[in-house]
């Protein structure tokens, strides 16, 4: 597979969003083709070096590398996204404060502090990370929708749901407990 192009032009201080499939790994650009991100610490071995193994790790390095070695062959944008929120940073002030972190060891928190919350405290001064947020709002629609389920699994459950059989065996003890579920053999799109 071959190198990962874009067909924009980063300047010095944008924000870079790398699709790595099921989340985006985030990088400031400082100019020169080099990039500013979080990465694996350095005892994680470089097999398995990529923003997961911070999680395990739970710490990352700020690094300073070539966008190409990032990027590998994974697709990647420019993304200022919040720029119509905040007021993003002189350009100069980016990356001197980008290239000031390089080599610093840092905590890593996937939902408080990953590489994308990094790179908008880099270009805004706020950290943000919308991917958190996105997925923070899943996780809240999954919640109610079990919730919701449960709530009318009760409200079967206590309604009887439908006419309660007697099936008590010899001893008397019931078999049936009237739960009220139904089985529903039509199509349920």
């Amino acid at each position: 597979m071959g190198q990962s192009e874009s067909v924009e032009t980063p300047e010095p201080g944008d924000l870079i969003e790398i699709s790595r499939g099921f989340y985006q790994h985030w990088a400031v650009y400082i100019g020169d083709g080099l990039v500013v991100h979080f990465a694996a610490p350095p005892e994680v071995t470089a097999a398995a070096a990529s923003s997961l193994m911070s999680i395990a790790a739970m710490k990352a390095v700020v690094k300073k590398e070539k966008l190409i070695d990032v990027v590998g062959t994974n697709d990647w944008k420019v993304n200022n996204d919040l720029d119509e929120k905040y007021e993003p940073h002189q350009t100069d002030i980016i990356v001197k404060e980008a290239l000031q972190l390089v080599g610093e060891e840092q905590r890593y928190d996937i939902v408080t502090w990953n590489c994308e919350h990094l790179a908008k405290m880099l270009r805004y001064g706020k950290a943000e990370s919308l991917q958190v947020r996105k997925a923070e709002d899943v996780m809240v629609a999954g919640g109610v929708a079990v919730v919701g389920l449960g709530m009318l699994a009760l409200v079967g459950a206590l309604s009887g749901g439908s006419k309660r059989e007697d099936n008590s065996d010899s001893d008397g003890d019931s078999d049936s407990y009237g739960y009220g579920y139904c089985n529903d053999d039509s199509d349920s799109d």
